[in-house]
């Protein structure tokens, strides 16, 4: 028994030991470590995967000779031949020759090669990250086909993809490891604010069209989807540092610093974590357009009206004839002298944006994950929270200085092969955030009313004509007698009384906008595809409430945050057909319902067929839809900004803004209520005109006084509808192929039809009287009173619109290895819209977005040893730019990026300078925003 002992012993011995123990380094063309590449060993079940130094270890029980099997994303796969049993192996992955091989999984929620994807997506790897030409890899997305910018600021860049977009996107979602990154109370993505370090980011990918039946209401018109990389696969302490210049012609040259460091480490098989921290600080590109928006009826030189684009303050303008009438039925100047003064508007003296704010930029990002593996399989539960703030620029109805801005994210997910749960929490805080229209109404009247300065420059042009001076000159001599005693830029007054203005939260007399609102999101999704074979499915659900929290500042939450839920449920299912599976069909389809809206249901179908002997020709064609529900703006805002007001159209929302208007000394007495009158939003949306009737109104009048009949018929009752969800049906087809296999060819073009488009309206409230064509009817003859008197209030107000709205857009990539490594990339857009005007007189599409677009780059990453660079151009007509704060033509521009880098194998790091808008003037892609300079910087990236 004991000989019969000892052998089995021999024999489990020669078991454990027949065995081949093999390790090795993994490195790209450059001799940097590769992490996270798979390692395999063909015909077995081992294998591992390459630490952050690209090392690996493993061991099998297959013996000599056998192949391992070395992939990552981006890169060919290399067989490597093992012919002894405890060998080391030195494996050079070589960049993919098409990224259209590569794999996604944004598109089907669930993996799938780019070409065989249905539909258009565009994608950065690790690579492409590398080696943007652009100072971070997220201003690098702007190279790629479809996308267009919308900078705001230098540090406030958002994405426009499929058109309709302002700077406020609320047309496109961006997700970073699967959170929502926009902001609970405005809706849309603030950049890169609380996104993703360049160190960070393990690859994005884009979906430019409509998304809502996988992703729900905001993937409209786009979603983006950032991902990060794992603290497992990608350890150790990554680093780097930018410094540079940025030159714009207002602001000049000035310096600007970012850093970046990321430590992960696996602390067993089981329990990983990592940890991210950067910051950049830097100087604005500073928005200085002096354009005069102001009305000037006379065409005296300078404008008494004058309007200064990014001037602030002289919007506050009235009608200087009314005022001598007032002033002279106060007995403060004869009667006769009224007629000396003009019949149109006069405007106060305003302050540059760059007097306003210290056009200094500051970002800093955080986040920290904890992540478990507690059994063998593949179950991951992960905890991370992350932080952003500073300060930026943002545009909407007004320009916004975000100044110590914050938003929090905190999540907690389980994920696996075929299923995740996820839920999170964002929280933000508008910190010491102000309006710089407002910050510069109220320094204005910190040093003398509006009542009082009127009335000074009103008298002193009587003055100054009675002295016989011509009116250009009466202007001139009244303005500098209103003016006296104005807090003079950089003034310790000055300084003082906008210290107080921008830190004072009521609009009447500061700046200060307050916001503390937030969103509570979960999301799960199983895919049965282990338990079902004859085709994949897929079923997943959503929940979110929005808290808003302004206290009243923004949104009509005065009495308390204003809270409301939207959830949703979806199903896909993927088979493929015919010989070969060539013919892969994907459906979906998704229920909605919002708290104060009706559900929705947005089904999506789509077909790929895969034609060549190598299944690298395909062929796409899909049909979807989207919805987008109103915003929290859209349904609750109530904003006075001074010329006009926002008023959200919740049913409720209607009675909660209410507002006084002073009425003027006739209309006092008409109005039957003294000397105020108050409005609300059921006014705004039930009695009022349209702006362009009553500009017909007032010239008819002018025109021939005695026909108030006449001009009455002119007049257009507003009749606009509570705001409800805005669709869009998508026709997509597209192509995708490898020629010869280092030719990639991408097509597509697609058809949109949207109704109920979401759109806003500026209409004219009569303080009293109901609104209406009929002059025999005394309330109606009030309201024609009031507009005559002035009476009458410009609210902006949320709908949809009637008329049907379609937009139509081309695209073509091409990319060609041309020699040895030089690969040369060239892609066009072509981008259209149209609508019938006569369907909705005063709708204003908003389409933001040129019509062609031509993008080219060329680069060689291994030019020579550990040397490389790249160059991108990008081209763009001139098109029409219309938002809330001001419309105007963006003109056509070219802009040239490049960059050289170096790598250092033995340091593991990388140098890179580059520079932006090389060669180019500066340039803008939103009226109303800071002018687009250059950029230099040089970096140097240890661990990248």
């Amino acid at each position: 028994m004991k000989v019969y002992l000892f052998i089995l012993s021999l024999f489990f011995c020669s078991i454990s030991f027949a065995q081949s123990s093999i390790s090795g380094t993994v490195t790209d063309g450059n001799g940097l470590p590769v992490p996270g590449a798979s390692v395999a060993v063909m015909g077995d079940a081992t294998g591992t995967i390459t630490d952050s130094d690209g090392k690996f270890s493993l061991r099998t029980s297959q013996m000599p000779p056998f192949s391992v099997q070395v992939s990552n994303v981006g890169f060919t796969t290399q067989t490597v031949q093992v012919t002894s049993a405890s060998q080391k192996l030195s494996v050079s992955l070589q960049e993919e020759e098409t990224k259209l091989n590569e794999i996604v999984i944004s598109a089907s929620r669930t993996p799938e090669r780019v070409l065989e994807s249905p539909v258009t997506i565009e994608r950065m790897n690790a690579q492409d990250i590398r080696n943007t030409t652009s100072a971070t890899f997220y201003d690098g997305l702007e190279n790629l086909k479809e996308v267009h910018f919308n900078t705001s600021s230098l540090s406030f860049k958002s994405i426009n993809t499929r058109g309709f977009a302002t700077v406020a996107n609320t047309r496109f979602m961006q997700l970073v490891d699967g959170m929502d990154n926009s902001s609970p109370a405005l809706n849309f993505v603030l950049g890169n604010l609380i996104g993703i370090s360049d160190l960070d980011a393990a690859n994005v990918e884009l979906l430019p069209g409509a998304s809502s039946a996988l992703y729900g209401a905001n993937a409209f018109n786009g979603i983006l989807f950032m991902n990060s990389k794992s603290p497992f696969t990608n350890q150790g302490i990554s680093f780097y540092y930018k410094r540079g210049e940025t030159s714009q012609d207002v602001a000049g040259t000035n310096e600007f610093h970012d850093f970046g460091i990321r430590a992960a480490h696996a602390f067993s098989d089981t329990f990983a974590g990592k940890a991210n921290f950067t910051y950049m600080k830097g100087t604005e590109w500073i928005a200085a357009d002096a354009t005069d928006t102001g009305a000037n009826p006379e065409g005296l030189s300078p404008n008494p009206n004058y309007d200064g684009l990014n001037l602030y303050g002289d919007e506050v303008s009235t009608n200087i004839k009314d005022v001598g009438k007032t002033l002279a039925s106060l007995g403060l100047i004869p009667a006769s002298a009224v007629n000396i003064l003009p019949n149109y508007n006069v405007a106060r003296t305003g302050y540059r944006e760059q007097d306003l704010t210290d056009n200094k930029i500051r970002s800093v990002k955080a986040d920290f994950s904890l992540h478990f593996r507690p059994w063998a399989n593949d179950v991951e539960f992960i905890l991370q929270h992350k932080l952003g703030f500073g300060n930026t620029i943002y545009q909407g109805a007004n320009r916004y200085a975000l100044k110590d801005f914050y938003m929090n994210q905190t999540r907690f997910e389980v994920k696996a092969k075929n299923f995740f749960v996820r839920a999170y929490m964002t929280t933000e805080d508008a910190g010491n955030s102000y309006d710089m229209r407002f910050a510069a109404w109220n320094v204005n009247r910190a040093w003398k009313d509006d009542s009082t300065w009127f009335g000074q420059y009103a008298g002193a042009y009587i003055q100054a004509t009675l002295a016989g001076q011509a009116p250009e000159t009466a202007h001139a001599i009244a303005r500098g007698v209103a003016d006296t005693g104005r807090f003079l830029p950089g003034s310790t007054q000055f300084n003082n009384a906008l210290a107080g203005v921008i830190d004072n939260p009521d609009l009447t007399e500061g700046a200060k906008f307050i916001d503390r609102s937030k969103l509570y999101h979960s999301d799960v999704n199983y895919n049965f595809k282990d338990l079902v074979k004859f085709a994949e499915i897929q079923l997943g659900g959503s929940f979110r409430q929005y808290e808003m929290n302004s206290a009243g500042t923004i949104f009509t939450d005065f009495d308390g945050p204003i809270r409301y839920d939207e959830y949703g449920a979806y199903t896909q299912v993927t088979k493929k057909f015919l010989t070969d599976e060539r013919l892969k069909f994907t459906g979906s389809v998704r229920y909605d319902k919002s708290q104060n809206f009706d559900g929705f249901v947005s089904p999506r179908v789509a077909f790929v067929y895969s034609a060549g002997a190598d299944k690298k020709h395909n062929f796409r064609l899909s049909y979807q839809t989207g919805f987008r529900n109103p915003t929290t703006q859209d349904q609750y805002i109530g904003l006075d900004l001074g010329p006009f007001a926002l008023i959200g159209s919740a049913p409720d929302n209607l009675t909660r803004y209410v507002e006084t208007r002073t009425n003027s000394a006739a209309g006092a007495a008409i109005a039957g209520n003294g000397p105020v009158s108050t409005l609300s939003g059921v006014q705004a949306y039930n009695n009022s005109y349209t702006i362009p009737s009553v500009q017909a109104f007032g010239a008819a009048l002018a025109a021939n006084p005695g026909d108030l009949a006449g001009a009455a018929a002119l007049l257009d009752v507003a009749e606009i509808g509570l705001v409800k969800p805005e669709r869009v049906q998508a026709f997509e087809l597209g192509y995708r192929a490898v020629v010869k296999n280092d030719l990639s060819v991408d097509v597509s073009t697609y058809y949109n039809i949207y109704n109920d488009f979401l759109s806003q309206a500026r209409v004219f409230t009569p303080y009293y009287g109901l609104v209406g064509n009929d002059v025999t009817n005394p309330e109606n003859l009030k309201s024609y009173q009031a507009l005559i008197n002035g009476d009458r209030r410009v609210y902006q107000i949320y709908t949809n619109s009637k008329a049907q709205v379609t937009s139509l857009g081309f695209g073509i990539g091409v990319s060609k290895k041309v020699y040895r490594d030089f690969e040369v990339g060239v892609n066009y857009n072509y981008a259209e819209f149209s609508f019938d005007q006569a369907e909705d007189p005063s709708f204003i599409p908003g389409f933001n977005t040129p019509k062609h677009r031509i993008k080219g780059s060329f680069g060689n990453s291994k030019l020579f040893k550990n040397f490389g660079f790249n160059m991108n151009v990008r081209y763009n007509t001139a098109y029409l730019w219309q938002s809330s704060f001001a419309d105007g033509m963006v003109p056509e521009n070219t802009v040239f990026d490049a960059q050289v880098n170096y790598a250092i194998p033995y340091l593991k790091s990388v140098l890179k300078v580059g520079a932006t808008n090389l060669f180019g003037k500066d340039y803008i892609q939103v009226i109303g925003a800071g002018a687009i300079g250059q950029q230099w910087f040089a970096s140097l990236t240890i661990n990248p």
